[in-house]
């Protein structure tokens, strides 16, 4: 009996966007296939496959312990979002060699589907840092009898969806900040910068428009700048260790002394960079934009304005906006073609209530005594007068033209 090999083993996702990239979200259900050709026969014990997710730092240290003593301090730290295993082929056990319960895979291609639920509690979002990384995949494994297995692992990208569209992401940032230069017993005039930018959340390819405003009273020439700075930050251990990066900057004019310039809104475009990470307990990355003044010779003067990158950008009310006017001017022009030239004059008062129906509801002025007890007697006799009087003819043509033109107040002199 000659014995089939395996060719080859392959793992698929069924993805969920156009662009063939598997990409998901908390709750939502990953499914794909696990491919295996073989040529010949061949008899499994299992075809398993086991999906994960977690959350993983690391980073070592030097110590010194002594004069002539040093070791390494390790720091490491785990958090697992998910764990989950499943049988496509054969049985769970696959530890011994016998020949009970094996199962044949005949010559050819064969497919074999998976799927399994990712939990409904937010995720990290995959991400691969310095000492850091948040990863998910699905492994697949072949186990026959005498062979070593056969595996297969194959990552998938999970995005914990970060909308900008809300308040706080929305709200402008700003700040203001002043350095007065000193040298030996001489003090020079401050230098100033305040900055400010539309909102604290972007996505990437948008560009930030900076409104900044910088004045330098100093003796030295100074160059405004700004940049985006990309902070990662992981724990272990009751431990934190930092690395920033630079994402994005640019570059302002020469500024000499006594001199101020204006930026309105200036652009600085964000690239392509990973979300923030703000809901996992051992990785957060963060963004921050900093708008500064560089010195030669002396500290920069500073202003960090935090940011947000996120996944869902900014709604367009602007476009939303526009439909909606030119929907009103629609029915604006629907009421214009329906709505009469000169307004129709309401009824009369004799065609809305007949002598009879005025004769009935007039009551005695004796049946009144309790109004007459609170009211004084000409007062409540003006309000029965008045109540049952018809309203005024209608008229589009005032009555009193000179009356109002007289009775109507001058505009101040200024």
């Amino acid at each position: 009996m000659v014995l089939g090999k395996v060719k080859s083993l392959t793992i698929s996702f069924d993805c969920l966007n156009d662009s063939n990239v598997p990409v998901y979200s908390s709750g939502d259900t990953v499914s794909g296939r696990v491919s295996l050709e073989v040529t010949g026969e061949i008899r499994v014990k299992s075809l398993k496959i086991h999906a994960r997710g977690h959350a993983k730092v690391r980073w070592t240290e030097s110590r010194n312990a002594g004069s002539n003593t040093a070791y390494t301090q390790n720091y490491t730290e785990e958090v697992e979002y998910f764990n989950h295993k499943d049988v496509l082929v054969g049985h769970e056990r696959d530890d011994d060699n016998s020949e009970e319960g094996l199962h044949t895979i005949h010559s050819g291609r064969h497919e074999y589907a998976f799927s399994f639920e990712l939990p409904q509690t937010p995720l990290a979002t995959s991400f691969e840092g310095r000492h850091g990384s948040v990863r998910y995949w699905v492994k697949a494994e072949l186990h026959r009898p005498w062979f070593l297995p056969v595996k297969l692992k194959k990552e998938f990208t999970v995005f914990e969806h970060i909308d900008i569209n809300t308040p706080s992401l929305l709200s402008p940032q700003a700040g203001t900040k002043e350095k007065t230069l000193c040298c030996w017993f001489c003090t020079s005039g401050p230098i100033s910068l305040s900055a400010k930018i539309e909102r604290k959340g972007y996505t990437p390819g948008e560009s930030i428009q900076i409104f900044a405003e910088i004045e330098n009273c100093s003796s030295r020439v100074v160059v405004p700048k700004a940049a985006i700075y990309q902070t990662q930050a992981f724990y272990a251990k009751g431990k934190m260790k930092e690395v920033k990066q630079l994402v994005a900057n640019l570059r302002g004019e020469s500024l000499s002394s006594g001199k101020t310039e204006t930026w309105n809104g200036k652009q600085l475009k964000i690239p392509p960079v990973s979300p923030s990470i703000l809901d996992c307990s051992i990785i957060r990355v963060e963004y921050s934009l900093m708008v500064y003044v560089d010195i030669p010779g002396a500290m920069d003067l500073f202003l960090n304005l935090p940011l947000v990158i996120g996944t869902i950008p900014l709604h367009p009310f602007g476009s939303r906006t526009s439909s909606v006017s030119s929907q009103c001017s629609m029915n604006m022009n629907w009421l214009g073609l329906t709505l009469p030239e000169r307004p129709e004059a309401p009824p009369s008062y004799a065609e809305v209530v007949t002598e009879e129906q005025r004769q009935s509801s007039l009551a005695p002025i004796g049946a009144c005594d309790d109004f007459e007890r609170v009211l004084p007697g000409p007062l409540f006799a003006y309000i029965q007068e008045f109540r049952f009087l018809p309203p005024p003819l209608y008229s589009e043509i005032d009555p009193n033209p000179d009356q109002l033109t007289n009775d109507r107040p001058s505009c101040p002199s200024r």
